[in-house]
């Protein structure tokens, strides 16, 4: 039998690399496995041809995500509120003009990190020991063997551990993992329904040279009913100095390629803002629905479905086979708070290496 690591964590997004950095910490040996070839999940910034850093994934956060916040603040990153400030459009139908509204300057805004989100993820990563990383190793198969867990990946590497935490979506686990001795019906009832965050979700992101929209009182913030774009948000960084946007596209801007939905989103915007709209330095959009996020089955459930579900707080396979990830968090599940929550209740359930409790 191959060496058995005292943990193996299936998913490389946010609360993957944060259980992987707790237990770091602890010096707790890890091996973590990620499908992709890049680490991050639903965290992806992009730079665009000024350096701009844009989001394609996950981008917002608040104070009523406190355990975000102190990793934020443990990792020496910096955050920075939403702007806001200026005229708001909404548009409610075509053929009227869009609605200015103002959103008035509270005391608790949204956030955004400074250098981008990808920014957490890239600081857990330099945390990491890069050995203890597999990219590319999408998992098919877990066999209980008594003491450990077998992990098997598509290509036929095999992988022992004392404790397997599954960090990505539930969806995926009941479609693309193989677990024997099986798991209960009610639990496989429960993970073939549970809703992944963003999943079917079209992000865009538009870089520009300056801030026109700012230079005629607008603030870049933008919600519609009639156009390609559903809703906007001004997209500066943190040193003011690099400019852009960040939003989400209707359900059917899926049915177009990029180059079409690029071409209806600067229709749409310059006749909102003006011409200077249309000249952008870049264009990037994203399509939630590859096979790390939904896995082939493109059935949207309602928003949060199964969220933090009781079974997925349990321990199975002999309390060596646990669940992991946003969704299974029950607080702020979705989010990136509810990533960090179970990071954090799964590294509790690691015993620290003095403990003697690993059977190696």
């Amino acid at each position: 039998m191959k060496s058995t690591e005292p943990v193996i964590i299936i998913g490389g997004g946010l609360s993957g690399l944060t259980l992987a950095y707790l237990l770091a910490k602890k010096q707790v040996q890890f091996t973590l496995l990620e499908a992709s070839g890049r680490l991050g999940g639903r965290i992806q910034t992009v730079t665009g041809v000024l350096e701009t850093p844009l989001e394609l994934g996950a981008t917002w956060f608040s104070e009523l995500h406190p355990s975000l916040l102190a990793l934020i603040e443990e990792l020496g990153l910096q955050k920075y509120p939403q702007y806001s400030k200026g005229k708001s459009l909404f548009q409610t139908n075509s053929l009227e003009p869009p609605q200015e509204f103002f959103v008035p300057q509270t005391d608790a805004p949204s956030y955004r990190l400074a250098g981008g989100t990808q920014l957490l993820t890239d600081t857990l990563i330099q945390k990491i020991k890069s050995e203890n990383i597999h990219l590319n190793t999408s998992i098919s198969a877990i066999e209980d063997l008594g003491d450990v867990l077998k992990v098997e990946s598509i290509q036929g590497e095999q992988f022992f551990g004392n404790q397997v935490f599954l960090c990505l979506p539930p969806q995926l686990v009941s479609k693309q993992i193989r677990i024997t001795p099986g798991l209960p019906q009610a639990l496989n009832d429960v993970i073939s329904e549970v809703q992944t965050w963003m999943a079917g979700s079209i992000k865009f992101a538009l870089e520009y040279a300056s801030p026109f929209w700012r230079e005629k009182g607008f603030s870049g913030m933008l919600y519609s009913h009639t156009g390609v774009i559903a809703e906007m948000y001004d997209h500066t960084n943190f040193e003011q100095e690099k400019f852009g946007f960040t939003g989400f596209l209707n359900g059917g801007a899926a049915t177009h390629n990029q180059e079409v939905r690029k071409e209806l989103i600067l229709q749409q915007l310059s006749k909102l803002l003006g011409q200077e709209a249309s000249t952008p330095t870049a264009y990037f959009d994203k399509v939630w629905t590859d096979e790390f996020i939904l896995g082939g089955n493109h059935i949207i459930q309602r928003p949060h479905q199964n969220n933090g579900h009781p079974l997925l707080q349990k321990g199975y396979l002999g309390d060596k086979l646990y669940f992991g990830g946003t969704e299974t968090s029950t607080q702020s599940p979705g989010y990136m708070e509810g990533a960090v929550i179970s990071a954090q209740k799964n590294s509790r359930l690691v015993p620290s290496p003095i403990a003697g409790k690993f059977k190696i």
